[in-house]
């Protein structure tokens, strides 16, 4: 083979490690409208800390008719999250939280980002965990 080729065949190679993660990360201006926040009260069913982005999922009642449905919400990195404190043993499943977030563009679909997380103890997390020491 020669060195040409080669050459050739190692830029194809690394263009493809380079690029197709960049084009696989999303951006959440593309999923969420920003320019609007709603808010949500429910119970904690799970709590996803997996990369690219962490997940809380909600059952939420609907006061008029009762009906609990689930809501999803998308949060930062988990090792962001663990980063600034966050504690898995803290958002336990069946803890009562009032989420605020940004809806997604698909009205139809219950699922928004998480703008923040408040607990019952008024203990209140952002996209990337507790926001305590906020000025560090």
């Amino acid at each position: 083979m020669s060195r040409r080729v080669l050459a050739a065949l190692i830029l194809v190679l690394v263009s493809f490690v380079v690029v197709v993660p960049a084009w696989a990360h999303h951006s959440f201006a593309a999923a969420y409208d920003t320019s609007k926040t709603f808010e949500v009260k429910g119970t904690i069913n799970r709590v996803r800390l997996t990369n690219p982005h962490s997940w809380f999922y909600l059952d939420v009642k609907d006061e008029a008719t009762g009906t609990v449905s689930e809501w999803a919400f998308e949060a930062g990195t988990p090792s962001g999250m663990i980063r600034n404190g966050y504690d898995k043993n803290e958002l336990k499943t069946g803890t009562v939280v009032t989420i605020q977030g940004r809806p997604a563009k698909d009205p139809t679909q219950k699922v928004g980002m998480l703008v923040t997380l408040t607990m019952a103890n008024g203990k209140v997390y952002k996209m990337f965990g507790p926001q305590e020491n906020a000025s560090r």
